[in-house]
């Protein structure tokens, strides 16, 4: 059997650019403001809400994969606001995961690097005995620790509350479409 289809392909390309593009964007950003922050305790605040953000996407995209379509389908035939949205989510449970483990998680990841090294820069700056391996290897050994262990969590509690956790995502998807008239997971 061949899963790999031109649909496939098409979905691959398009999550790629979108990636690009997303992850350009949040760069600039956070470039931009780490380059306007002068406080080392703010600069660590931002590191670690990027690093909470890529561990709560994680958390998401597992949830999907893990959450059972009958449930949200008694709901739906309820007509349960959010219920709709998350027949869709469970359906498209590989886009979901796609979407948040792999493109926020890793751009999360990214981001958060990047944010580390420019805390290591600003640190070496300031104090000038600081050794630059040594710092970079700290930092770069936290933000994998601290992703590493929160995902490990998250990923527990997604799939012990898959569904909890799905449908709560769908009822804030339920608002957004309502809010902007835009369909979400077409």
């Amino acid at each position: 059997m061949n899963y790999i289809t031109k649909g496939n392909i098409i979905s691959a390309i398009i999550v790629t650019f979108l990636t690009f593009f997303i992850a350009l964007l949040l760069s600039i950003g956070s470039e931009t403001f780490m380059q306007s922050i002068d406080n080392l305790g703010v600069a660590f605040a931002f590191l670690l809400l990027i690093i909470f953000l890529g561990v709560f996407f994680d958390t998401i995209g597992t949830a999907a994969t893990a959450s059972d379509l009958p449930p949200f389908n008694a709901k739906a035939a309820k007509k349960v606001f959010g219920a709709k949205q998350a027949v869709k989510i469970a359906r498209n449970a590989d886009k979901v995961a796609n979407y948040f483990n792999d493109v926020m998680g890793d751009i999360a990841g990214t981001l958060s690097g990047a944010i580390g090294a420019g805390i290591v820069f600003s640190l070496i700056n300031t104090f000038t005995l600081l050794d630059s391996v040594l710092m970079g290897a700290v930092m770069t050994s936290f933000i994998a620790s601290l992703t590493v262990g929160g995902k490990a969590i998250g990923k527990t509690i997604a799939v012990n509350y898959s569904n909890a956790i799905i449908f709560k995502v769908a009822i804030v998807m339920g608002w957004f479409e309502k809010l902007t008239g835009i369909e979400l997971l077409n």
